[in-house]
């Protein structure tokens, strides 16, 4: 590589969605356990922020990894975040989850402030955990 060209953005991990989640967080990490019980076909895998394919996945889509008060569905080049992440992964859960859809009829600007109003007091409200969550077992191959 010549020293003077650009980086290379990193490498997909994965072909199929990634949800990136805070990993000490208690309500984040209830969300992951969530999914793990309700994705049937095992589509997403999970990327903890504070791991490098978190990091660089939110780095990514300019989303603060010091501060991140957004949440982030990754799918090869698309991405959602904030609410419209936490819609589109309750959709593609499919079943009863896919109602979820008709929160899109709310203003996005209204629907992402509560969001990021619960993001920026998940700690307060909810806990922290002093270390990233453990996978349950027979589920680390979905943890990138």
């Amino acid at each position: 590589m010549n020293p003077e060209s650009p980086p290379a953005p990193p490498a997909a991990p994965h072909d199929g969605p990634i949800v990136v989640f805070d990993g000490v967080c208690a309500l984040c990490s209830g969300w992951v356990r969530f999914l793990l019980r309700h994705d049937r076909g095992a589509g997403f895998r999970f990327a903890a922020m504070q791991d490098t394919v978190g990091h660089d996945l939110l780095v990514a889509h300019g989303i603060d990894p010091d501060d991140p008060v957004s949440f982030l569905l990754v799918d090869g080049d698309a991405a959602w975040h904030d609410s419209d992440g936490v819609i589109e992964v309750l959709r593609r859960l499919g079943g009863v989850w896919r109602v979820a859809v008709v929160l899109r009829v709310v203003p996005r600007a209204l629907r992402d402030s509560a969001y990021r109003l619960l993001a920026r007091n998940r700690y307060r409200m909810f806990g922290r955990r002093e270390a990233c969550m453990v996978p349950p077992a027979g589920t680390r191959e979905r943890f990138l």
